[in-house]
């Protein structure tokens, strides 16, 4: 058997194109590749979008456009690590806008109900710190927080 990897299928009702194009737009190494369409005797409309192939950080992603049957939910979220305040500030406003929402502990939700999980590399660092006054004052501070502010953390 010859593995060639993962790649991660989102499933959405009819927005798959509307989405991906949001993501690559957003993520850093991100790029559109092919979009297929339905054909004649399927359960959308003939023409219309049924999947686009999308890469965000260079990792392989699928949107697949499959109806209503099943919504998004925070069992599953993607973890981005970001290095300054300023990248953790953009992404946090482009996810939670236009319709996107907060949670804790710097996850959040984008319009699409996608959660993602935008965390400063120090914040795992200071969680495992060898320093357990250090990492217990990370962690009393991340658990009263929406989005993380680093300074904060520290």
């Amino acid at each position: 058997m010859t593995i060639s990897g993962v790649t991660t299928f989102l499933w959405f009702d009819d927005q798959a194109l509307e989405a991906a194009t949001f993501y690559v737009n957003t993520f850093p190494d991100s790029r559109l590749g092919e979009v297929t369409h339905y054909q004649a005797g399927a359960p959308k409309p003939e023409g219309s979008v049924l999947t686009v192939a999308f890469e965000l950080f260079s990792q392989p992603f699928v949107a697949l456009n499959g109806g209503p049957g099943f919504p998004h939910s925070e069992a599953v979220s993607f973890q981005v690590l970001c290095d300054t305040q300023d990248e953790i500030d953009a992404l946090w406003a482009a996810i939670t806008s236009k319709g996107g929402r907060e949670s804790q502990c710097g996850w959040c939700q984008d319009r699409f109900g996608v959660s993602w999980q935008i965390v400063p590399r120090a914040l795992l660092e200071l969680l495992s710190s060898a320093d357990p006054e250090a990492s217990q004052r990370a962690f009393t501070s991340m658990m009263t927080m929406h989005k993380i502010v680093l300074d904060d953390l520290r």
